[in-house]
């Protein structure tokens, strides 16, 4: 049976385009039960971008109540927190030094995030060693990843190519990217990807007034409430549409092509069908925030069985290295 490994950072709430691209395709395939499944929040890797304790505890614990709220089946999955299994750290160290710095040096994120940010440290720089170790330490075969992590998966496999050619053994699993064409990419408030970076998402777990301000942050053009307006370049009903049926859908557009139709009409029915398409998972989201010993206790059951194949695989790097 394939092993199939994916993970969110805990630097933020999961936001309307983690939900749609990350969460409900794992979920999914999940369910289809043909892979074994570890699913990780990676809250060392949000350290390079936010130093602050208490916050980054409320994220992960909000991270893993999204997975629970939209269903994620413990027992079909190992579900943990990246820094409950120390071995991630210890194999990035010996990872580390088989990643060549050219290669490190021109990763399309680090290059990226080091020409708009004020805090460039090297965890942004090594960000790709620790993903490496994320991956190679539970021996994935497949690993879901969106077009704009791909290079990283591909630094992954050099890394453990590299490693498996100087060991002269086959110690870790050269992993697969599955990138799945369907997935889109879910557009912002502003209609760039959406992004905590950009501060440009939507939380559908907000308080209906918070969400409603959210909502209604969107960026949209100046067109006068009685002309018709243009749908495919309009952000409300683009991302409307990525929650209606087909017939909502249309009837939407119908309503821009008509005119008398103005973009506070549209905000407000996307809130409502946020409300709506989505109220078991608010409602199970926030029982869980409200009640963190039940998610505490469903990670550290598969903290357990993830130390368990971790331990196992760095006591053999470690052995070829002479460290034990």
């Amino acid at each position: 049976m394939a092993r199939v490994l994916t993970g969110i950072q805990s630097s933020g709430r999961p936001h309307l385009g983690n939900i749609l691209g990350a969460i409900v395709p794992a979920i999914e395939l999940i369910n289809q039960n043909k892979e074994e499944a570890f699913i990780f929040i990676a809250d060392f890797h949000s350290l390079t971008s936010s130093k602050d304790g208490n916050l980054r505890k409320q994220n992960t614990m909000a991270v893993a109540a999204a997975w629970l709220a939209f269903g994620l089946d413990i027992e079909k999955t190992t579900f943990y927190r990246q820094s409950h299994i120390p071995e991630v750290t210890e194999l990035t160290w010996y990872l580390n030094c088989f990643a060549p710095y050219p290669m490190l040096a021109n990763a399309h994120s680090f290059k990226d995030k080091a020409s708009r940010l004020a805090d460039v440290n090297a965890g942004l720089f090594t960000y790709p060693v620790l993903m490496a170790a994320d991956i190679l330490l539970y021996s994935a075969n497949l690993v879901p990843v969106g077009k704009d992590q791909l290079q990283h998966l591909e630094m992954t496999r050099d890394i453990a190519t590299t490693f498996n050619r100087i060991m002269e053994e086959e110690i870790l699993v050269i992993p697969e990217a599955r990138i799945s064409e369907e997935v889109m990419i879910i557009p912002g408030t502003d209609g760039q990807k959406m992004s905590k970076s950009y501060n440009n998402y939507i939380d559908i777990f907000l308080t209906e007034k918070e969400l409603k301000k959210n909502v209604n942050s969107i960026v949209t053009d100046s067109t006068p409430l009685e002309e018709p307006k243009d749908s495919d370049t309009c952000n409300v009903f683009r991302l409307y549409s990525l929650l209606a049926d087909k017939g909502q859908t249309e009837q939407m557009r119908a309503n821009y092509l008509g005119g008398n139709y103005g973009y506070g009409h549209a905000k407000k029915e996307f809130m409502e069908l946020i409300l709506s398409k989505y109220t078991k998972e608010r409602e199970t989201f926030n029982f869980f925030m409200n009640n963190p010993a039940e998610i505490e206790k469903r990670l550290s059951a598969g903290e357990e069985k993830a130390k368990t194949v971790a331990f196992e695989l760095l006591n053999r790097v470690r052995e070829k290295l002479g460290f034990r």
